[in-house]
């Protein structure tokens, strides 16, 4: 508990307006992705960064000077044997994630992923799908896998209706547990996981591919309000993308904390802790608010977290299934 209140003093004031200059795992952007992978499209909290009405100096730098990498949380999912690719949760950021997408695809000249899974009805995580409707692209009969409370959501409140009736896209009802098959090697499974559902249900991934399986759970309250062990869940996979929306509470100067809970970054490091190197490499932290100091690559939180053997989501890592 003493090392906890020391990180969260340490970094309070860490917010930095530093670009990212951390590519050794960055592939380029002209690159090819030829076995089935899962590639980084965004890190950043629902309403990016830098964020409306932000006087920080986290965000007053990128005003005057954008980072292109700093993009809303999202996964890619590349299936190269079948020439596929799918995208998990549409942000507002979806027209370059889904160019991204598709670019590294090797084989096909689609312009649009071949199917979205959406974890819940925030913002971050479902608005982007305004630009498959009339106003923009009009897709096809686009597959969007949902649970139950989402495609309702999603069926019965303008805009969102306006796609479903014009079949812009064809809302696939999913249940928790239960895998969804892609092709021959690869699944999609849902889980429910605690979060403020106004809307929707909140959904984390498992990601099967054929040969590794990945985690993605970029929302959630508290790990101990999960009904599931988190350590043995990650146990079980062989990449963990997990919500590490703030550093610690005390970044948050502004806001009741309480009324927005995740697990901090510095929480997870303690629950975490003593699992072994193998483990704690599987992990790798994602989804971060416009606050948190381990956006900057040069930052002391995050040298703190990969010193202690965890990784941190950058835009373009690539991570094999």
């Amino acid at each position: 508990m003493k090392t906890y209140y020391i990180l969260c003093l340490l970094f309070i004031f860490s917010c930095s307006e530093k670009k990212s200059s951390d590519t050794e795992t960055e592939i380029k952007t002209d690159s090819i992705i030829n076995s089935t992978s899962i590639i980084i499209l965004g890190n950043v909290q629902d309403a990016g960064s830098p964020q409306m009405g932000c006087t920080k100096a986290c965000c007053k730098g990128l005003f005057e000077n954008p980072d292109i990498n700093r993009q809303v949380s999202s996964l890619g999912l590349i299936d190269s044997q079948n020439d596929k690719t799918y995208l998990f949760d549409a942000t507002p950021d979806i027209v370059t994630q889904m160019k991204s997408l598709t670019k590294y695809e090797p084989n096909s000249a689609k312009e649009i992923a071949d199917g979205i899974f959406l974890t819940h009805a925030h913002m971050g995580h479902y608005t982007g799908l305004m630009y498959l409707g009339k106003e923009a692209i009009d897709s096809k009969r686009l597959p969007v896998y949902v649970l139950p409370r989402m495609k309702e959501y999603l069926t019965n409140n303008g805009p969102w209706s306006q796609l479903v009736s014009r079949e812009n896209v064809i809302l696939n009802e999913m249940a928790p547990e239960t895998p969804v098959k892609l092709s021959e090697s690869i699944e999609v499974t849902p889980f429910l996981v605690p979060h403020r559902d106004e809307y929707s249900e909140t959904v984390g991934y498992k990601i099967k591919g054929p040969n590794k399986t990945a985690l993605f759970i970029p929302d959630i309250d508290k790990w101990r309000k999960w009904d599931k062990d988190v350590i043995e869940e990650i146990k079980q996979v062989d990449y963990a993308f997990v919500d590490a929306t703030f550093y610690s509470g005390l970044e948050m100067n502004n806001r009741d904390i309480s009324q927005i809970p995740h697990p901090f970054i510095i929480e997870s490091i303690e629950r975490f802790k003593d699992l072994d190197e193998k483990e704690k490499n599987k992990i790798i932290f994602i989804h971060f608010n416009h606050t948190n100091p381990v956006l900057n690559p040069e930052s002391i939180a995050t040298k703190t977290v990969i010193s202690k053997g965890f990784k941190i989501a950058r835009m373009h890592d690539v991570y094999k299934l």
